[in-house]
């Protein structure tokens, strides 16, 4: 078993606190009032004219500008804001990388945005399609009892290049905000001047602290990342979890970096009684015998002001310690942190025990079975047909008039049957896409390989919808995790001008 290297990933130090984001145990409906309890227990920074409060779950971050000294309820979007964030977290402004939200004009409940260009400047509001979404308020809020502006927000976390899955590091981003009242008057930026110098940023620091419910929770092995060990199938070691969860997966293999992450109940009880010493162990498909998983990680330990990072190890022996439960960590009660990278496709078993005081005695144990695979599905675009003949790569094609047009023999095979789903499509123009083919798993496929050399269209042709150059593309997901979010995915493309 191949070890994790002790990397160090670390957040630059700041002088001013961070805003930490908690846990949102249900999806915040920002339609709601804020009044409604979904707020409760946000994380919350104090600017000079309010409040950010701030909670996340695996994919969105819910932030609110509670603008408290806003109590002019004018109309329209003569009071507005902008909401920067540093995508590549590198405290610089790179353009087109980094994001500023926005409102379109005349439309307070329409979120909008661009990319940095530089200092002060940023393309026109994207077209792009997307999840966030912003909705204004005016009323009390859990700061101020008097009525008041208030924006709350819904970013996708995947546009802010945010993930919970990193293994290495707690997820961060730094964001600037500014927002603008008419009545009252007043212009503030938060920090001053964010919008052209980044290394003026405020660091928000995202939880993956999530409240398992107890009755899912394994016995000492609570979860692999997000999800349940009572949601992993003994027998197949994939997981299925309910459609409204934080990840919900179907049938789900593991890969990646794991974390294997305690019963918090149980392992206070364990460390109060004075209980901390325990073993991982592993043991390949086909049923051999255990051996010791020695794993060296990283984790980031809340010293009041900022994330510091800890190395963990086992002794020369092969155990590990527990760490105080009641020390607050970026990923809390962590067991283990391994990579798979170097495992071959099949179902594992990984055995925690954990042994009296510090003799060799057990006390309890685990066994958890894993499916593990880390092979992305196989894409081929095997052949482009104009009738009977084949269309080269780069070639200039003349397509007549309908029901003239190409054929495709298409390959997507995952052979560990976890193939996820399929997309074949056509992009074109500027920015242009159109579908040729889609199919997504469900259930009553089972242990879904995909398919060989499957012809599409199924019967007649497809025809283009415009003279241009187009790129074929075939794209593939492996229904593989990692415990926060889908891993694992491959595609292939195949070029050529079609005029019609």
């Amino acid at each position: 078993m191949a070890k994790l290297r002790n990397l160090s990933i670390t957040s630059p130090l700041l002088f001013a606190l961070p805003l930490r984001s908690e846990w949102a145990v249900n999806p915040i409906d920002i339609n709601k009032p804020i009044m409604a309890g979904d707020w409760d227990g946000a994380g919350s920074l104090k600017f000079s004219r309010g409040f950010v409060m701030a909670k996340n779950d695996a994919n969105f971050l819910y932030l609110t500008l509670d603008v408290v000294s806003d109590t002019g309820n004018d109309p329209s979007t003569n009071d507005y804001f902008w909401l920067s964030f540093d995508n590549n977290r590198d405290r610089n402004i790179t353009s087109g990388v980094d994001v500023n939200y926005g409102l379109y004009p005349g439309q307070p409940n329409k979120l909008g945005k661009q990319k940095y260009l530089g200092p002060g400047q940023w393309t026109g509001l994207l077209s792009d399609p997307s999840n966030s979404a912003v909705v204004q308020e005016f009323g009390a809020s859990p700061n101020s009892d008097d009525s008041h502006r208030i924006w709350k927000f819904r970013i996708q976390l995947s546009e802010i290049n945010v993930a919970l899955s990193w293994p290495l590091s707690t997820p961060y981003t730094y964001f600037g905000f500014r927002v603008k009242s008419s009545n009252p008057g007043f212009t503030t930026d938060f920090p001053g001047n964010f919008y052209k110098d980044f290394t003026k940023l405020r660091q928000l620091i995202l939880s993956r602290k999530p409240t398992i419910p107890v009755k899912d929770l394994g016995p000492l092995v609570g979860s692999v990342g997000l999800i349940p060990t009572t949601k992993i199938s003994p027998t197949t070691g994939r997981a299925t979890t309910d459609a409204g969860y934080y990840l919900a997966v179907e049938n789900a293999a593991f890969g990646g970096t794991l974390n294997l992450i305690g019963n918090r109940t149980k392992l206070q009880q364990l460390y109060s009684a004075g209980n901390r010493k325990y073993k991982v162990e592993i043991a390949g498909p086909g049923g051999g015998s255990y051996t010791k998983l020695i794993s060296n990680w990283s984790n980031y330990r809340w010293t009041g002001s900022t994330y510091a990072l800890e190395s963990f190890a086992p002794n020369s022996f092969g155990y590990y310690q527990m760490t105080n439960p009641a020390t607050d960590y970026s990923i809390d009660d962590l067991l283990i942190q391994f990579p798979t990278s170097g495992l071959l496709p099949g179902l594992y078993s990984v055995k925690v025990t954990f042994y009296i005081g510090t003799s060799y005695t057990e006390l309890d144990s685990q066994v958890l079975r894993l499916y593990i695979d880390n092979h992305v599905p196989d894409v081929v675009i095997q052949s482009v047909k104009h009738g009977s003949s084949e269309v080269s790569a780069c070639a200039i094609e003349t397509i007549g008039a309908a029901p003239d047009g190409l054929n495709f023999r298409i390959t997507a095979n995952d052979p560990e049957g976890n193939l996820r789903g399929v997309s074949f499509y056509a992009t074109y123009g500027s920015g242009l896409s159109t579908s040729i083919y889609s199919e997504s798993y469900t259930p009553a496929k089972g242990n879904w390989t995909g398919f060989v050399n499957k012809v599409i269209p199924a019967s007649g042709n497809w025809r283009p919808p415009q003279s241009c150059a187009y790129s074929f593309v075939l794209a593939a997901s492996a229904r593989t995790t990692n415990g926060y979010s889908w891993i694992g995915h491959n595609n292939t493309h195949r070029n050529l001008t079609l005029l019609v």
